[in-house]
């Protein structure tokens, strides 16, 4: 069959047209405003940290970073009840590599900064900036290596004994799960194993509910929490940034932390005990 004059293959059409497609989207594509790591964190409210595993580093947050861009990173956090003299943290970042069958080791971390709070109940809000030192290229061919940035803490001071501004009443008292029944009379309550009735009354015999002094739990008091641990959250951010972006982070690890007095108190150290899981 003869080919008609200027006519162009389907081929090229397709071509073309895909060509078009790809030029215009270009054109369509929002300018980039910012050229930075996201490394997700999901807590945001602080929470009650205990002192783990006789008080060595314990990660209250984990950021995945493997395959990063950057050296380096910015996080924030907050605190709540860090007491001067009575619940004090130390916090630091962490890099670490995990490997293999639940293995890890610490490879670098930030110096030691101190958070000695106020005298009395403040929310605080901190800042790290750090270069985290892990390596470019090391073991990122390896699909099972993952490496994480992780926020640390320890007591410097506390927690201290639960306690001091309870307040008491005198009177008959019973469980909670203990519940009242009209089968007993307005007096009486079934016990614990439901075998048998405790009355709210005075009286000989064993069946009787105590009497004595009550505590009531006064979370009003200025200087008591429930478990008398301070609070700290996860990161809410944690992100890769170029030099020119945070010029001020160092290997040591720059911090800004409003929320009462704060202080370096150690440099750097990878051989320091933390909770390895």
């Amino acid at each position: 069959m003869p080919t008609q004059a200027n006519v162009v293959p389907p081929s090229l059409v397709n071509e073309l047209s895909e060509l078009k497609r790809r030029m215009s989207a270009i054109e369509r594509a929002p300018a980039p405003q910012a050229k930075f790591d996201r490394y997700p964190a999901i807590e945001w409210a602080a929470q009650d940290r205990p002192a783990v595993g006789g008080n060595i580093w314990s990660s209250v947050s984990i950021a995945n970073v493997t395959g990063m861009t950057f050296d380096r990173v910015e996080c924030k956090y907050i605190t709540d009840w860090l007491l001067t003299g009575k619940r004090e943290a130390e916090v630091r970042l962490a890099a670490f590599r995990q490997y293999g069958s639940n293995q890890r080791e610490c490879v670098s971390a930030s110096g030691t900064l101190r958070l000695k709070g106020n005298a009395t109940r403040a929310i605080g809000v901190g800042t790290f900036r750090w270069i985290h030192g892990i390596p470019f290229g090391w073991d990122y061919a390896d699909t099972t290596t993952v490496y994480t940035v992780e926020l640390q803490h320890r007591y410097a001071v506390g927690p201290e004994t639960y306690d001091p501004n309870e307040l008491q009443v005198f009177g008959m008292y019973k469980r909670e799960k203990d519940k009242a029944s009209s089968g007993g009379g307005a007096m009486a309550i079934r016990n614990g194993d439901d075998t048998d009735w405790n009355w709210v009354t005075f009286q000989s015999g064993s069946n009787r509910s105590p009497i004595g002094y009550v505590t009531i739990p006064d979370r009003q008091t200025t200087n008591n929490t429930l478990n008398g641990s301070y609070s700290i959250s996860n990161m809410h951010y944690c992100v890769g940034l170029p030099q020119e972006r945070i010029p001020e982070a160092t290997v040591n690890g720059w911090a800004w932390f409003n929320g009462g007095a704060s202080q370096w108190v150690r440099s750097p150290d990878i051989t320091e005990p933390n909770f390895g899981v």
